[in-house]
């Protein structure tokens, strides 16, 4: 898949799966704004770009859930490169909690972080691509638990389900202006945060189907696809990369 000469966005991209998108879609020629919450992280992703695929990454850091600051990055990106082929809304957040004791405080951070960080980058990017007469691709990224009930994770797995009936909407608006939306829902993938259980690799290796937990490639190669060009007619879709794990659900407790 080729990516040359497209402009492409992604949030939350810092480590783990979004810095592999990153890579992948540098590597296949696009320009990449590298997006994450933490400056440290963005400035060394983008030089993890750089070395690795040679290509053209620049860093964006800040929050991707404010409105105000997620325009100036579509902003940003169009005045440096002059138009904008694919935002891919990957950031989020996980607060683990029991439903009984749940804070206010926690459900709305869920909510603002992973509904309308991505609601409003949608809306920010999708007014942009529908002034190109290329229109453009977005992709959200869900997950397994909007899929499937997973213990402490009630707001967050709601948040997930909630990403992937936007995307389903979004087809009535988007679809006239040649713009494509989907979600990519990852299972257990095996990145810098997960690999802080000592035990994560080894369980979700065991109940997986496959035989093993995603790596980030899995996802990216997953996400590349849906915002390629052999994707265009594929909207409103939701695909599941979990080596099989929702079709039979074992629990990791």
């Amino acid at each position: 898949m080729s990516f040359k000469n497209k402009v492409a966005l992604v949030t939350g991209a810092g480590q783990g799966i979004g810095l592999e998108m990153c890579s992948q879609l540098a590597m296949a020629g696009s320009k990449v704004i590298l997006n994450d919450v933490d400056e440290i992280l963005a400035a060394s992703g983008v030089k993890k770009v750089i070395d690795v695929t040679g290509g053209t990454c620049i860093s964006f850091a800040g929050d991707a859930s404010e409105p105000a600051f997620i325009q100036r990055m579509v902003d940003t990106a169009v005045a440096k490169y002059g138009h904008l082929d694919i935002v891919i809304a990957n950031a989020g957040i996980t607060l683990f909690g029991d439903f009984f004791t749940y804070s206010p405080e926690a459900f709305l951070r869920v909510l603002q972080v992973n509904l309308a960080g991505t609601f409003f980058l949608a809306q920010a990017a999708a007014n942009q691509m529908k002034l190109q007469s290329s229109g453009g691709s977005l992709l959200f990224t869900s997950s397994v638990t909007g899929h499937q009930a997973h213990k402490n994770l009630a707001a967050y797995g709601m948040s997930k389900a909630a990403l992937e009936m936007l995307a389903k909407n979004l087809v009535i608006e988007l679809s006239q202006y040649r713009i494509n939306v989907n979600t990519v829902a990852p299972g257990a993938t095996l990145t810098e945060r997960t690999m802080d259980d000592p035990e994560y690799a080894a369980t979700w290796s065991r109940i997986t189907p496959m035989g093993r937990a995603a790596t980030v490639t899995d996802i990216a190669n997953t996400a590349l696809f849906l915002v390629s060009e052999k994707a265009r007619h594929i909207t409103g879709q939701s695909l599941i990369a979990d080596g099989g794990w929702t079709c039979i659900s074992p629990s990791p407790f």
